[in-house]
């Protein structure tokens, strides 16, 4: 499965998918340390879409008419 072109959303169900198999008694210790390792690779990928989410969200600027406008990214 590829993280990258998941939705939020989509990562966000799938990691809760996880964590309700992961709190089962039905699992073995290769399938608990697989379904860990995905949900690592879930929370990543969710971290990096929340972050772009919130960069694109600090940009926006207001405009005339309460209209929203993107600033232009100001270098550090």
């Amino acid at each position: 499965m590829q993280h990258d072109i998941l939705s939020f959303e989509d990562a966000y169900a799938r990691l809760e998918e996880i964590v309700r198999q992961l709190e089962s008694d039905d699992l073995t210790i290769e399938q608990s340390v697989d379904l860990y390792e995905q949900g690592a690779r879930l929370i990543r990928h969710c971290s990096a879409r929340l972050d772009g989410a919130e960069l694109r969200l600090s940009q926006l600027m207001p405009a005339g008419g309460g209209e929203l406008t993107i600033a232009p990214l100001n270098p550090s």
